[in-house]
């Protein structure tokens, strides 16, 4: 199979289809097919459309893997291509500059880039990581600057004309916070030990009386498990949402133009969009700041808890 499909009579069936249409509807899109718009660019696909050109995926899929009733499907999708081109980006931009950055003087500061991302590590490392883990959080800057960067590629791809964001998609922000999570959880059972690790769970204030424990007890436990799996989802959900958000707003305010064929509605539609993908910028950068700096303030606040 051809990874680019060229398909002269699947474009003739659909000239045809598009011509009786607008013979019907004046060539206007009708209202109702304006969310299968939006979920049509926003969603998952195993194909990839960039400037009229259609990319199948297909030829590299893979058998799905069944264990008992669930079934893995590990065929490449065009988010995970954007993952795995964002993550070869990371490490062709920040292993190079590791390199420069170690043969430096080191009595002169970098020039240019080096000096930019010099300045945005010892930023992270400075006002982010060691205010919020103390003692030890060195160790945990490498994962918090990979966290950070590799959000911020995603969410900046969404906003160039490919328009694939896997920031987008729930299974890669659940993802994200599972591993965050559980990079939380290690550091905690490091740093307390397995019974100080275990009184994040089984949590007694002090100077209770002894037979208001077992009812304080059963009532805090559930609380603090849930207090746990609330970070992970609270962390999923907000890059989810605001990610999916504003290429919503977007796509429905250009998806206006096909609905109104109007000229004044063009217009209208490219300015407000304009300016809502300035705003998608700052979210974009934002969104990844957050996640970054929330996954240092978990690991912090279990390393010292109680």
């Amino acid at each position: 199979m051809s990874l680019l499909r060229v398909l002269p009579e699947h474009a003739q069936e659909a000239a045809q289809e598009a011509a009786d249409h607008g013979a019907e509807s004046s060539g206007a899109m009708p209202m109702d097919e304006l969310p299968e718009f939006i979920q049509h660019h926003i969603g998952d696909a195993a194909e990839i459309e960039f400037m009229g050109g259609h990319w199948s995926l297909e030829a590299f899929s893979i058998d799905p893997i069944h264990i008992g009733s669930l079934v893995i499907d590990l065929s490449p999708t065009r988010q995970a291509v954007v993952m795995m081109v964002v993550a070869l980006l990371t490490l062709a931009i920040f292993i190079p500059l590791a390199g420069v950055l170690r043969r430096k003087d080191k009595e002169k500061a970098p020039s240019g880039f080096a000096n930019a991302m010099e300045a945005m590590i010892l930023y992270f490392r400075d006002d982010v990581v060691r205010p919020n883990i103390g003692h030890g959080a060195d160790a945990f800057t490498p994962f918090i600057l990979t966290l950070f960067f590799f959000i911020l590629g995603m969410n900046l791809i969404g906003l160039t004309p490919l328009g694939i964001t896997p920031t987008a998609n729930l299974s890669v922000t659940a993802a994200l916070a599972i591993i965050s999570f559980i990079v939380t959880e290690v550091a905690g059972f490091t740093a307390l030990g397995p019974a100080g690790y275990a009184r994040t769970i089984f949590y007694l204030p002090k100077g209770l009386p002894v037979v208001m424990r077992p009812i304080m007890l059963a009532i805090l436990t559930p609380v603090e498990f849930l207090g746990k799996l609330t970070k992970p989802f609270a962390l999923a959900v907000r890059l989810l949402a605001n990610m999916t958000a504003g290429h919503t707003l977007i796509l429905a305010i250009m998806g206006m133009i096909f609905v109104l064929q109007s000229y004044l509605m063009g217009f209208a539609s490219v300015t407000m969009a304009s300016v809502l993908m300035i705003l998608e910028l700052f979210v974009a950068c934002l969104q990844a700041y957050i996640f970054a700096m929330l996954t240092s303030v978990f690991i912090g606040l279990i390393r010292h808890a109680h």
